[in-house]
C-alpha cells in the first residue's frame, strides 16, 4: 500500500486511532483486498508507524470483524461472502426502518435543503467519476435519515454502512445507469420525507437498499438463498421485498 513520504513517522504508543482509520479506510477502499494475507512488519513499514500502535489498532480491527489473525503476526484481511453480505443487509434493512420512521417527523426545512444540497453534490461527482468524493454526500445523506434515533443506534449503522461499502465497490459498479436508478431512489426518499409520510420514507428506503443487494449478489453469489433478508423486509416494510429481483442488469 502506497504511501507519502513526506507521511510523519508514528510513536510507539501514540495515535492509535489515527493507524486504525488509516488502515480501516484502506479496507473499505479495497487498497488492502479482501483476503490478502500480510505481516504486521510490512504493514508497519508501509504505513510508517511503530509496531504497538499498529497493534492496537489492528485489534480495533479485528473487534469490528475487518481483520482476522493469523499465526506468526500475520493479519487477513476478512474476505467477502455472501452469508456476511446477507447478514449485511437484514442489520441495516431492520434497523434504518425504524430510525427512518424516527428521524422523518423530525426534519425541519433546513433538513430539507441540506439534503436537496447533498443531491447535487452526488450528482456532481458522480458526472466526474470521484466515487471517493461521491462517499462523503452519499453517507452524509443516509445519515440524516436516521440521526433521531439516538448514537448508539447512528454508530452501528455507520459500522453497517462501512462495511455494505467493501461489497458495493467490488460487486455494484456505478455504471450510468446503476447510478441514474439509484438517483431516481434518492429523489423518491427524500419525496417522501417531505411529505412527512415516515412509512412510505421507509418503505422507498427498504427497496433501495434491496435493489444494491440484488446488485451485489448479481455478481457476489447468483445462486444465493436470500431467504433471511426476504423475511426481513416483509417484517419492516411490506411490498417492497419486490426490489430485491428489480436491481438494473
Amino acid at each position: 500500500m502506497a504511501t507519502s513520504a513526506s507521511t510523519p513517522k508514528t510513536r510507539d504508543g501514540q495515535h492509535v486511532a489515527l493507524v486504525h482509520d488509516r488502515l480501516r479506510a484502506a479496507i473499505l477502499r479495497g487498497d488492502l483486498p479482501a483476503g490478502q494475507t500480510t505481516s504486521q512488519v510490512t504493514l508497519a513499514r508501509d504505513l510508517e508507524v511503530g509496531r504497538t500502535p499498529l497493534r492496537e489498532a489492528l485489534r480495533m480491527l479485528q473487534r469490528e470483524g475487518l481483520v482476522v489473525s493469523e499465526p506468526n503476526r500475520r493479519v487477513r484481511i476478512a474476505e467477502l461472502s455472501s452469508s456476511d453480505a446477507e447478514e449485511l443487509y437484514v442489520m441495516r434493512i431492520a434497523l434504518e426502518a425504524v430510525a427512518v420512521r424516527i428521524t422523518v417527523p423530525t426534519l425541519g426545512s433546513s433538513d430539507f435543503a441540506e439534503l436537496e444540497g447533498l443531491m447535487a453534490q452526488m450528482d456532481h461527482y458522480n458526472r466526474a467519476g470521484d466515487w471517493r468524493g461521491f462517499r462523503l454526500p452519499h453517507r452524509a445523506f443516509h445519515d440524516r435519515f436516521v440521526h433521531a434515533a439516538g448514537e448508539r443506534v447512528t454508530t452501528t449503522i455507520g459500522q453497517l454502512f462501512d462495511h455494505a461499502e467493501r461489497y458495493r465497490l467490488a460487486f455494484g459498479a456505478p455504471t450510468p445507469e446503476v447510478w441514474e436508478q439509484r438517483k431516481a431512489d434518492h429523489r423518491m426518499i427524500l419525496d417522501a420525507a417531505a411529505s412527512g409520510d415516515a412509512d412510505l420514507t421507509a418503505q422507498r428506503l427498504v427497496a433501495h437498499y434491496a435493489q444494491t443487494a440484488a446488485l451485489i449478489f448479481a455478481g457476489l453469489d447468483p445462486a444465493h438463498d436470500l431467504a433471511r433478508l426476504r423475511t426481513t423486509i416483509l417484517t419492516v416494510a411490506p411490498g417492497a421485498e419486490d426490489a430485491l429481483t428489480l436491481a438494473p442488469a
